[in-house]
């Protein structure tokens, strides 16, 4: 079988807002997208938790999800993903398990343990540092508020109890790949921000995996990863486009976080005005990402499948214009079915 006959294609939004743009823009965008997605065929839309971020409008994942939920009809909405030591557990099993009662079947409920944030907002959502450190605990906890009714328990997630809300450990290196693998979670791995321990965590997480029959549990290892994309309808094109892609990680480098800039010329010239160590770092972080037309997208896809064996693959596109963005989502579905 081939890889693009056995992968499955999500959609990861990072709810980007423009450089100059609101966040109620980035919101309609977002739905926008989503309902495109249904009929592309994509299978997941997840958005992911970010704080205190001008460029990000995706801090309420929950209430985002649901609203996302409520304008599309059968595609996968979840979180990719919601910090779970910024919540308590049993909040998040009545927020998910309210999502999946109104929308049952249809939502997915990723958890990592990073803040998603920078430190001084990480003490103002009172954040919870042993939760960190115990975050196989926090979701054993979860889990267990999301599975089977027990009439005798002094605390219950109502709604949430019986839902059985499919769970992803997310992360970007080994610890989440253990902890995914001890409790018999599939894993979804950032490589589309922090790659450098792609291989090491998958081959950790498959080592290790141990068949669960809680919750969201698994008999076998299932696996996604994050790809950026940029398709356009040629390279040159798809270039430009990725340069505010770029941009953004620069921002990020360098502490300069602001809205989603627009395209800068192309990326030799752009790169070209950055430091050896800046253009480095970007070079680093973004180093899993395919740029091009939908055919060569298509088979460098096909080839990222094949080397890692990952079972589901997720995208994001950074184009700065909408319809850009939809471009690249369409010709990447038309290419990849």
């Amino acid at each position: 079988m081939s890889p693009s006959a056995r992968a499955q294609l999500n959609i990861l939004d990072l709810v980007p807002v423009l450089d100059g743009g609101t966040a109620g823009e980035a919101i309609a965008s977002t739905v926008d997208i989503a309902r495109h997605a249904e009929k592309w065929g994509y299978q997941r839309y997840w958005m992911a938790e970010h704080h205190n971020m001008v460029g990000v409008a995706s801090s309420s994942t929950a209430v985002l999800i649901g609203h996302v939920a409520d304008q599309t009809e059968s595609i996968r909405v979840g979180a990719g993903g919601i910090m779970l030591p910024n919540h308590a557990p049993y909040v998040v099993a009545e927020q998910f398990g309210t999502l999946a009662t109104i929308h049952p079947g249809r939502i997915d409920l990723g958890l990592g343990r990073a803040p998603g944030t920078d430190p001084f907002t990480t003490r103002a959502l009172r954040r919870n540092e042993a939760a960190a450190m115990n975050f196989a605990g926090e979701v054993e906890e979860l889990i267990g508020y999301l599975g089977d009714p027990d009439p005798d328990a002094k605390v219950r997630a109502i709604p949430g109890e019986g839902t059985r809300v499919p769970i992803w450990i997310l992360g970007s290196s080994d610890g989440g790949a253990q902890v995914a693998a001890s409790l018999g979670l599939p894993y979804s791995f950032a490589s589309h921000f922090a790659p450098a321990a792609l291989m090491s965590a998958l081959e950790v997480y498959r080592s290790r995996f141990t068949p669960s029959t809680e919750p969201g549990g698994l008999d076998a290892p299932r696996t996604m990863a994050g790809v950026n994309v940029m398709v356009a309808d040629t390279t040159a094109e798809a270039e430009r486009l990725f340069t505010s892609v770029l941009q953004r990680f620069h921002g990020i480098v360098t502490g300069r976080r602001a809205g989603l800039p627009e395209p800068e010329g192309d990326i030799a010239s752009l790169m070209a005005k950055w430091s050896p160590a800046e253009r480095q770092a970007v070079s680093e972080m973004t180093r899993v990402s395919l740029v091009g037309t939908p055919d060569e997208v298509r088979d460098g896809l096909a080839g990222f499948v094949e080397a890692t064996g990952v079972d589901e693959v997720i995208v994001t596109c950074g184009a700065h214009d909408h319809e850009d963005r939809l471009r690249s989502y369409e010709l990447l579905a038309d290419a990849w079915s």
